[in-house]
């Protein structure tokens, strides 16, 4: 993968968007402006759920760790892919224009006008009300392009061809569900498609929106990356597969915890059938077995959870929980 950096001056963008007028984002540094880039072959989607207010984008690449600079997102406002010669500062840059009242192609329009080196860049935005804006330069890798439609914008470059970013436009606009699972399944029909001509490495999947991270206090609902692996969408679908799985053990849990064991029944049974490696379903998963009396189902529970993570034995032989398990000879065999 060739390293490209510039050796034009380093106050390009400050000129370009002083010029064209706009001191809302003239505050900008110079020093942290400065263009660097990595030419890639990638191809990406960027979309919007308008009955949960989500965000998304989902990108695959033969490049190590793809997800690490193509991505901009801030629940709630706008997300922007930047790939190619890819430069993060246009995600920075536009997601200000944004916040100052301009459309996604006013921003971009701004932007693109403002850097020298636009012909090696594609870049797409798309706003929390749907409205789109995308730009592949003269000078990106063949094939390249972009396809926009109502809530989605498909785009990439060193392609197998024009059929790779079709299909992930139309997948996105035929699919239903959470925003996630749509954007991976979109990855999916453009590697169909012939993806990357250069075959796969990395991949990412980040979906936002306002006051949905840890305890609130952030906007990612998903953030998965695949830095560096031979079929980077198969894992990337193994970790989305395990968070749905926590998602649902916590439900478990949660339901256990007001005594409402049918529902927390049905939560742990979707987090094991999800990912069925993954201990801390089979934990909560034998607790409810426990609680409803049923000891075979709560043995073999246990016996799943040790399999997948022997570190677990330690929750079993500490947990109150476990208390009517303690003088079963099978209980103490397993947590020894």
């Amino acid at each position: 993968m060739a390293r490209e950096r510039s050796t034009r001056g380093s106050h390009w963008w400050t000129r370009g968007l002083m010029a064209a007028g706009l001191a809302v984002v003239a505050g900008v540094s110079p020093a942290a402006a400065q263009p660097s880039a990595e030419a890639t072959g990638t191809f990406s989607i960027i979309a919007r759920d308008p009955a949960t207010g989500e965000l998304g984008l989902a990108v695959q690449s033969k490049a190590f760790a793809v997800g690490s600079r193509v991505i901009t997102i801030r629940g709630g406002v706008a997300v922007v892919a930047h790939q190619a010669a890819s430069n993060p500062m246009y995600g920075v840059i536009v997601l200000d224009m944004l916040r100052a009242g301009m459309t996604p192609q006013q921003a971009l329009d701004v932007a693109v006008r403002a850097d020298e080196g636009r012909d090696r860049r594609q870049v797409a935005v798309l706003d929390i009300e749907g409205h789109t804006a995308a730009w592949t330069g003269s000078g990106a890798n063949d094939w390249k392009g972009h396809r926009c439609g109502e809530n989605h914008c498909a785009q990439g470059n060193l392609l197998a061809g024009a059929a790779v970013v079709d299909a992930m436009a139309s997948s996105f606009a035929s699919s239903s569900g959470p925003l996630a699972e749509r954007l991976l399944a979109a990855l999916d029909a453009a590697q169909a498609a012939g993806g990357d001509v250069r075959g796969m490495q990395s991949a990412a999947l980040v979906v936002a929106r306002p006051l949905a991270g840890a305890a609130g206090f952030g906007d990612r609902v998903v953030d998965l990356r695949v830095d560096d692996h031979r079929t980077p969408l198969v894992e990337l679908r193994r970790l989305l597969r395990t968070l749905r799985s926590d998602e649902a053990a916590g439900q478990a849990r949660a339901a256990l915890g007001a005594d409402r064991l049918p529902e927390a029944l049905e939560q742990a049974e979707l987090a094991v059938e999800l990912a069925p490696g993954n201990d801390n379903a089979w934990v909560v998963y034998a607790r409810i077995q426990v609680r409803a009396g049923r000891r075979a189902e709560a043995l073999a529970a246990v016996r799943r959870a040790v399999d997948a993570n022997p570190a677990s034995k330690r929750i079993f032989a500490s947990d109150p929980a476990f208390e009517p398990l303690k003088d079963d000879p099978e209980f103490q065999a397993i947590v020894r």
